[in-house]
């Protein structure tokens, strides 16, 4: 249940001030631990800074939803919360200068289709990435273990759906609203617009869905405004003020979304292949001779041999692209 979850317990936020102070200090630390590579150039002009980042992860989270939307065999939606869940708690405790995060973003995939048990081998889910597929095999799977660490190993996800179904069930059972099920195409696209804020590191899953079902209500022309007040909370009057603050918040959060510019996301891009971390980049020699390492007995490597099974191709994107 959410109330005794880790979900509750280590990744539900006060604020959005939390979050950010968070990203803050990631992209602080990474500058201090690199900042010898900026040679002459001025800081800020050679590393990302935290509103570069936040409209870097905001177009991969775009990103994220089209490679789930276009999955196949089609993707159920608890996958695609979760892996949102993952992603944005991976980049509260990391910078996209560590680690890529076209890269990240198969992997959340990748371990949400493993926790919410849908089953697709490591073949079918490569399959749905372009670009050199064996190379994506390998840095889906090098980084599932580190994305797990990073999660602190709270791997389960609490998601709004089944909220909205026991809400679905009561409007139908106490209220007057003719076939609740009419609000359900409106609750879908709202939840899919919560995905690109903070609101599922902000609320809880039931806040989320009363929420959801609140403006689709509102779409049809509904109002349970005394479905709210005068029978979801008849018992616990003293909770409701949170409740209606809680729910504002979400909608407001999800009004105020608005789509990264294209162009500033290209030149951010070009900006962060210089600044990242060669340690973590599939297409450089350092992590091929890393991940090398961590697979053989060095003791077996002859020195003169420097190849690994990673296939060499070239930093353009296209080697592991969820976004087209």
């Amino acid at each position: 249940m959410y109330p005794v979850s880790s979900q509750k317990k280590s990744w539900t936020f006060a604020n959005e001030a939390q979050l950010l102070g968070f990203r803050v200090e990631q992209n602080s630390k990474y500058i201090e631990e690199h900042e010898s590579e900026c040679q002459d150039s001025d800081l800020e002009e050679f590393f990302l800074t935290p509103a570069e980042e936040r409209l870097l992860l905001k177009q991969y989270e775009v990103y994220l939803f089209d490679f789930c939307r276009r999955f196949d065999p089609p993707m159920p939606k608890c996958v695609v919360g979760t892996a949102f869940h993952y992603f944005k708690r991976f980049y509260l405790n990391n910078t996209p200068m560590d680690y890529h995060p076209k890269e990240i973003l198969a992997t959340c995939v990748f371990v949400a289709c493993k926790v919410e048990e849908f089953n697709v081998s490591i073949s079918q889910f490569v399959n749905n990435i372009k670009g050199d597929r064996n190379k994506a095999t390998d840095i889906v799977l090098s980084n599932e273990l580190l994305l797990i660490g990073q999660l602190n190993y709270y791997l389960t996800i609490h998601n709004p759906f089944r909220p909205i179904e026991g809400f679905l069930i009561d409007i139908k059972t106490r209220s007057n609203m003719q076939n609740p099920d009419r609000l359900r195409p409106h609750i879908e696209s709202f939840v899919d617009s919560t995905y690109y804020t903070d609101a599922c590191l902000l609320h809880t899953p039931s806040q989320i869905g009363l929420a959801a079902v609140l403006h689709a209500a509102s779409r049809e022309q509904e109002n349970l405004d005394s479905y709210v007040t005068d029978l979801l909370f008849v018992s616990a009057r003293d909770k409701l003020p949170g409740l209606i603050d809680a729910v504002r918040k979400i909608r407001i959060m999800v009004k105020q979304y608005q789509q990264p510019d294209r162009d500033r996301v290209k030149a951010i891009e070009k900006k962060l292949d210089k600044c990242r971390n060669q340690a973590n980049n599939p297409d450089s020699e350092l992590y091929k001779e890393r991940l090398r390492r961590m697979y053989t007995d060095e003791d077996d490597i002859p020195a003169e041999d420097a190849s690994f099974h990673i296939a060499d191709v070239s930093s353009d994107t296209s080697a592991m692209n969820t976004s087209q």
